[in-house]
This record gives structure tokens, sequence and C-alpha cells, in this order.
């Protein structure tokens, strides 16, 4: 489904490419470009957001918030598409690299030591319940993230820090430029 979900995207912005400069601009006035239906998957007409929010997301017993850094939405401010199909055998593996990466981009996620402020990307705050819904004990942002202080470039002290809240979290503007 990561992987239908990424070659759906691509293909929606490859119908309108050269002359669109974010996948927004593939909405309209009462709908948006994630509302468009225009594949079949699974026997029935579907739009993105179906498949992100409905199939992954919203499957049954479904706890997984590293998805969030595996679909790809063609955006400057996605986690980078992977180079290669996300696959059953290696999925926790593959999971875990595209989220230590995302986490390591300093463009999108980083510790202002001077302000004591986690500045991170705008998919935290969208999509915050995720984080913090018990996925292997983290029932707070602030403790899925201190899993990864290595990514983030935090001490062990800074990821205590974190847990105990030492930092206020901020949230960057995401950006939609279409990602060439």
């Amino acid at each position: 489904l990561i992987n239908a979900y990424n070659a759906f995207t691509i293909e929606l912005i490859l119908s309108a490419y050269p002359d669109i400069e974010s996948i927004r601009d593939l909405g309209g006035l009462l709908t948006s470009a994630w509302k468009k239906r225009f594949f079949h998957l699974l026997g029935q007409e579907r739009h993105l957001d179906d498949v992100e929010h409905g199939l992954l997301r919203g499957a049954p017993g479904f706890d997984e918030p590293r998805i969030h850094f595996a679909v790809n939405c063609a955006s400057v401010g996605c986690p980078a598409l992977r180079p290669g199909a996300f696959r059953a055998a290696t999925l926790e593996a593959q999971l875990e690299d595209q989220t230590r990466r995302f986490l390591s981009d300093r463009t999108r996620n980083y510790l202002d030591r001077s302000e004591n402020v986690l500045y991170l990307s705008s998919i935290f705050d969208w999509y915050g319940d995720d984080f913090s819904k018990g996925h292997r004990g983290a029932d707070r942002l602030e403790v899925f993230l201190s899993r990864y202080a290595q990514a983030l470039g935090l001490s062990d002290a800074e990821a205590k820090g974190l847990t105990a809240g030492a930092y206020e979290i901020d949230f960057l503007d995401y950006d939609w430029s279409l990602n060439n």
C-alpha cells in the first residue's frame, strides 16, 4: 500500500507536469488533489486519501506512526522518496531507516539550543496523535522522538530533557513546492 500510494502520487504529478508548482495545484475548488479519484486499487476506484487514511492509517489495530516517513506527497517538505520499493520481508528495517533519515534532516527537524526549542516538521503537528497513541510505549510525541535522539542530533542528556519537557516544541512551515 505504501508503494501504491507513492506510485499513484507520482502518476498524479506526471499528469500535469511540468505545468504545476505543487501537488496542491491539482485540486479543485471543492476538492483537494488527495480526494481526486483517478486509480483503481483492490477492486475500487480510489483517491490518495483512501490509501493513506483509510487503508494504511485506518486499518483496524494499525499503530504505525513511521508510515508518515514512507508515504510521499511529491513536495519538498515530504520525507525523501525511497530509492527502492518497500518489501514485506524488510519493512521494519525500511521504516526505521526512513524515520532516521527524515529526523536527521536539519532543514526539517532541529534543536535550537540557544532558545531551548525543538523545531519539527509540520507532519508531527498534523499527525501528533499517531506519534503518541502508545506505539511501542510512546504515550507522548516527546517519548517517540527521544527514541531517535541520535538521528535528531541530541545528546543523551538532551534526550532525557526532551522527555522531561525541558524543550518547547514548535512546528516549521511546510514547503509544498514540487520536489522535482
